[in-house]
């Protein structure tokens, strides 16, 4: 009996099921690639370049080719926006006044980085710890926010009338403690 060879070939053939396997995880591979892409484009949009580029590096080495050279291209703006000089200011209210302006336009983390670089400057400015009150209301930290605003009105009085009238705070207007704060009894 004579035994015929067979074929490597035929014995690797892929079935249609693992066919199906490997496109659907080839597509979930793509999608979560763009998922990652569109995140750290959304960072970058946001002016977090160090967490963009983290995961724009993360990302290039698997990158579908579609989405490589973009991120190549992020990663270039990422790096240029690190290497720019940092921002100086000539005194602390114009410090103050660009913290309020990310605040403003919902860049919480660069706020309050900036408020808190201020106050390392100046321990007793109380429109900074003013203005961190002001970002742990709008962020729902409401024990920070009290925190800061005691502090605020420690520090000026003028403060406590200021955040009877900003919305602002519209987020711990119901509690107690604020209100306490607020409008003190007097004795």
């Amino acid at each position: 009996m004579k035994q015929e060879p067979t074929s490597a070939a035929t014995s690797r053939k892929a079935t249609p099921s693992s066919v199906a396997k490997s496109d659907a995880q080839a597509r979930a591979a793509v999608q979560a690639a763009v998922q990652q892409y569109q995140a750290a484009v959304q960072m970058l949009q946001q002016g977090r370049f160090e967490k963009a580029l983290a995961a724009l590096e993360k990302l290039l080495p698997d990158a579908p080719p579609e989405l490589r050279e973009r991120c190549k291209m992020y990663i270039i703006t990422c790096k240029r926006q690190l290497e720019s000089p940092s921002l100086s200011f000539l005194t602390p209210e114009e410090h103050f006044d660009y913290a309020i302006s990310q605040l403003n336009t919902g860049y919480y983390e660069e706020a309050r980085e900036q408020l808190e670089a201020i106050l390392d400057k100046k321990a007793d400015a109380d429109y900074a710890h003013y203005g961190l009150a002001v970002l742990d209301a709008m962020t729902g930290r409401s024990q920070n926010c009290l925190e800061n605003l005691a502090r605020a009105i420690e520090l000026n009085p003028r403060n406590r009338l200021q955040a009877r009238v900003d919305n602002d705070f519209q987020n711990v207007v119901d509690d107690p403690r604020f209100t306490e704060l607020l409008y003190p009894e007097v004795p």
